[in-house]
């Protein structure tokens, strides 16, 4: 299994969302770095609406998905943008 797709599958159980999207935007920081070209699955962006986010703060979403995502995290995901909401609320996506 991808990195992506377990992103996709830990955040699917665990949050039941209206909607998500997982972006795998790695290919967007090649030459970042001298020694990396944007290949492989280091850089996410996720995007997720889930009633579990009803009365949360915006950093305790955070921290809910980062929890979520310790294992792929540890592992070398290097950079997690985070873009949560819960239903109803506006977003830019």
């Amino acid at each position: 299994m991808s990195i992506s797709e377990a992103i996709e599958k830990k955040l699917t159980e665990a949050l039941k969302p209206e909607r998500l999207a997982v972006l795998n935007e790695s290919h967007l920081h090649a030459g970042h770095q001298p020694s990396f070209d944007g290949s492989g699955e280091t850089h996410f962006r996720v995007r997720v609406v889930s009633p579990l986010f009803d009365g949360m703060s915006r950093i305790e979403r955070h921290r809910t998905v980062n929890d979520l995502l310790a294992d792929e995290i540890a592992a070398g995901v290097h950079a997690l943008a985070i873009e949560p909401a819960a239903p109803g609320e506006k977003t830019r996506w």
